[in-house]
């Protein structure tokens, strides 16, 4: 079976939709079947030259700029499917030709554009919501990335084909409770500016309207009236709408033992969150919210919101707060520092390796090739 797997979305320092790409890519290019072949831009070909792995065959036309690639997507990609003739093409962030001369599969990360539209430009939400309710009638089969986007896509829109679940998986060799190397944790922190020494509370993540972070700042606040060590890393590039994180900030009574790091190098993520006390991730909603399931992997404690798919997947291993609710997070977070070597804590701890070993970018794999072969009629 031959996959084409639409890549021209991911950037050069991805997060998010863009890692998730990133990672499948690699997973399906070392197994026998399917053969896949990746359509990139044309300014990104020595970069996926550079990164191709295994049986990963490169097709790289696309132009660089949005717009021009989204009306590429519509006019010359299906021209360029007929040429390839692959039996299945993959749109790994939400679109797909609407005129797709081959079967389709395409990815719905999560449902926020209809249910939240005020956590997305205005641009966006039109557009993202007609790209659903087309792969949602026309497609050969979805993949959502959790259960919980599964439920939400049936809410938001008709539904006319069939669905498959395909988690994330996490870089288990990245991601582990044990740093490379003595001292290198040390050291990553420090080349951020984080003194290692410090207690403190992480967020990592792009940091947009649905992270909630001004909730975890008043949170904070409030933790940080009865304990002077903590301190607060924030840790993420700046998003869209990031105002109401900058009033919070302004009017945090603790804001000088609050860091926001910026963007954050791979190779320093594992450091924050083996270094970390705590990993607040407060999310409103997620389509999956793979920094919870990474922060278990790498055994940090984790408090995040119920009734989102990080509850899904963390379950008993993290300490679940109401969204929205700074008082109730600082308490979750006070009672977590508190007791970190606790048994509740021990088990929530061996839960969390538990539930992450059975998240790997394979298994992941194994569930988008189903999809593959339901979309082809296999």
């Amino acid at each position: 079976m031959r996959v084409t797997l639409d890549v021209t979305a991911v950037p050069p320092s991805p997060a998010g939709a863009g890692r998730y790409t990133l990672e499948l890519a690699a997973a399906l290019a070392v197994r026998d079947d399917p053969r896949l072949v990746a359509v990139a831009r044309r300014a990104d070909a020595e970069r996926w030259r550079r990164l191709a792995v295994g049986r990963m065959d490169l097709v790289a036309s696309a132009p660089s700029s949005r717009p021009l690639r989204l009306a590429w997507e519509q006019l010359a990609l299906p021209a360029l499917l007929r040429r390839a003739r692959p039996d299945v093409h993959h749109g790994p962030h939400y679109t797909m030709p609407e005129r797709c001369p081959v079967p389709a599969v395409v990815t719905i990360h999560d449902c926020t554009f209809f249910d939240h539209p005020e956590w997305h430009e205005p641009v966006k939400v039109q557009f993202f919501r007609r790209a659903i309710r087309v792969a949602a009638q026309r497609a050969g089969a979805l993949v959502c990335v959790s259960a919980t986007t599964a439920r939400d896509l049936e809410t938001a829109c008709s539904v006319a084909v069939p669905v498959v679940v395909a988690p994330h998986g996490v870089d288990h060799l990245r991601f582990s409770p044990s740093p490379p190397a003595v001292g290198s944790d040390q050291e990553a922190l420090r080349r951020l500016g984080i003194d290692p020494g410090l207690r403190f509370v992480l967020f990592l993540g792009t940091v947009e309207p649905r992270k909630d972070v001004p909730t975890l700042v008043r949170a904070f606040s409030l933790l940080a009236d009865d304990d002077r060590d903590v301190v607060l890393v924030i840790a993420g590039r700046r998003g869209w709408r990031t105002g109401p994180v900058d009033d919070a900030l302004g009017a945090s009574r603790h804001r000088d033992r609050i860091k926001w790091t910026g963007y954050v190098p791979d190779d320093a993520v594992p450091a924050l969150l083996r270094m970390a006390a705590v990993v607040a991730y407060p999310s409103l909603a997620e389509g999956y919210g793979l920094p919870a399931l990474e922060a278990l992997a790498c055994g940090a404690p984790l408090v995040t919101t119920r009734g989102t798919a990080m509850e899904e997947l963390a379950g008993d291993a993290a300490t679940l707060v109401t969204p929205g609710d700074p008082e109730g997070l600082a308490d979750a977070l006070a009672e977590v520092l508190s007791d970190a070597d606790g048994p509740a804590a021990v088990r929530r701890r061996e839960e969390g390796f538990a539930r992450a070993a059975a998240c790997t970018w394979e298994a992941s794999a194994d569930r988008h090739v189903e999809a593959y072969r339901v979309a082809a009629g296999l």
